[in-house]
């Protein structure tokens, strides 16, 4: 039961069972009162925000599952909700965890600035007069994406213009101590021309100025980003999984 587990009361606790792992530094708002614990070889939490993963953990998976699995039993999770978990198999889940959706991704991350990119001085901070433009961008080119503007997590949003249309974008949706690259999308037509390596690179470095460690996130069947990433210095990697509990 998790009464059992290890309880780790607020940030700092988890920060440090959790040997301060650049992804526990990304998930946990400084603002934020989490409740975490460890069990085995897996440090997990939950989160009070109801916007976003409600938890989620790192380390070995069966263990992870069983604690949460213990509190969908307690009520403590509702359907719908989402964790973001180790890697795990989904024929694991069956009798443990009921799930609607299971996406496999990589978090990746870099504490170097990238080599130097062509067209990298085309990126520009963007400003709310921008909207329209890059919700037309962003319905083409990547409309999974939950990084759209208007959300509260983004910070910033940085692009590439042609005249009065922006052909390519990204979101700055740092969170805790981490800097983080999301929504990254180029127009179908601009593709292989290495706007989407430019703006990459010129958003690390942006947000290198303000976080000693920068991160992204990718799915996994995505081999020619994760290519790309890895090219520009993302070479630290965590494979996750995350699930939307039904």
């Amino acid at each position: 039961m998790i009464i059992a587990d290890q309880v780790l009361e607020g940030r700092d606790a988890i920060l440090a069972a959790a040997g301060h792992h650049p992804y526990v530094r990304h998930a946990l708002a400084r603002d934020e009162v989490p409740r975490g614990w460890r069990r085995d070889d897996a440090v997990g939490w939950l989160l009070p925000a109801e916007q976003g993963p409600r938890g989620g953990a790192i380390g070995a998976p069966g263990p992870a599952v069983e604690v949460f699995a213990d509190l969908v039993a307690r009520g403590a999770l509702r359907p719908g909700q989402w964790l973001h978990l180790p890697r795990l198999d989904p024929a694991a889940l069956p009798g443990r965890l009921a799930v609607a959706r299971h996406d496999e991704w990589d978090f990746l991350w870099s504490a170097a600035a990238p080599p130097r990119q062509p067209d990298e001085e085309q990126v520009v901070r963007l400003t709310g007069v921008d909207h329209p433009a890059l919700t037309a961008l962003i319905d083409e080119a990547f409309p999974s994406t939950t990084s759209r503007p208007g959300d509260p997590r983004i910070v910033d949003w940085y692009g590439i213009r042609d005249g009065d249309r922006i052909v390519a974008c990204g979101a700055d949706r740092s969170r805790g101590d981490v800097g983080f690259l999301a929504g990254l999308a180029v127009a179908h037509g601009r593709r292989g021309r290495g706007l989407g390596a430019a703006l990459t690179a010129a958003m690390t470095r942006a947000l290198l100025a303000r976080h000693d460690t920068v991160a992204l996130g990718v799915y996994s069947v995505n081999v020619g980003a994760i290519r790309l990433y890895r090219r520009l210095g993302f070479t630290g990697a965590l494979a996750r999984s995350s699930v939307h509990l039904t």
